[in-house]
């Protein structure tokens, strides 16, 4: 059976934007950060994890009906790499065939989105799996045990893209612009209430 792990990356302070933990604030009264939990959560995955790091206890709170686990990146001031190597880690030693990585600050991801990519996956097992809306690639990517361990040691604030150019990538269209949108300023979070975000609405 193919086991596929879902990550939650909810361990950055967000110092872009004004007015406190970007995470915790909220669309349709619910927190950013609990929207992208509940699009993993409902993504036909086999377990769902979030690292945490800033604000963890409050983090926590809000995602944690969402999510089966919760660990702690004592590094995330050091950029998101290190809660990818954290996810990465942990989908390793749990045996996961497979991982897909969503930044919890991406509230409008559809949780059909998630399971496309699942399903993608289980068809042909390709390398990495990305969503496309309108030709262009966005989040969350779905990446193969095979590159767990380069996941588990990368650098910087890239995520798992610089793995891309040596991997056979599938791309999934989809009808979904969440996959686009996340919030890093008090005027992307204007933009995403203002819009028809529905993140995991199906």
């Amino acid at each position: 059976m193919v086991e596929l792990v879902g990550v939650v990356l909810a361990a950055g302070r967000g110092t872009r934007f004004e007015g406190g933990n970007k995470l915790l604030a909220t669309v349709d009264d619910e927190p950013i950060v609990g929207r992208s939990a509940r699009a993993l959560a409902g993504g036909s995955l086999d377990r769902t994890i979030a690292i945490l790091g800033h604000d963890s206890e409050a983090v926590r709170d809000a995602i944690g009906p969402h999510v089966d686990e919760t660990t702690i990146n004592d590094e995330y001031e050091r950029g998101q790499s290190r809660s990818v190597r954290s996810g990465a880690r942990y989908a390793r030693e749990f045996g996961a065939d497979a991982a897909l990585f969503l930044p919890g600050d991406m509230p409008c991801v559809d949780a059909a989105t998630v399971r496309r990519l699942a399903d993608a996956y289980r068809d042909d097992s390709a390398d990495i799996v990305v969503p496309t809306y309108e030709g262009h690639r966005g989040n969350p990517v779905l990446f193969d045990a095979v590159h767990f361990d380069e996941l588990a040691s990368i650098s910087g604030d890239v995520g798992g893209r610089a793995l891309f150019d040596a991997a056979n990538v599938r791309r999934v269209p989809v009808d979904d612009p969440g996959i686009h949108l996340d919030v890093d300023t008090a005027a992307d979070l204007e933009s995403v209430r203002q819009s028809d975000c529905d993140g995991g609405r199906s």
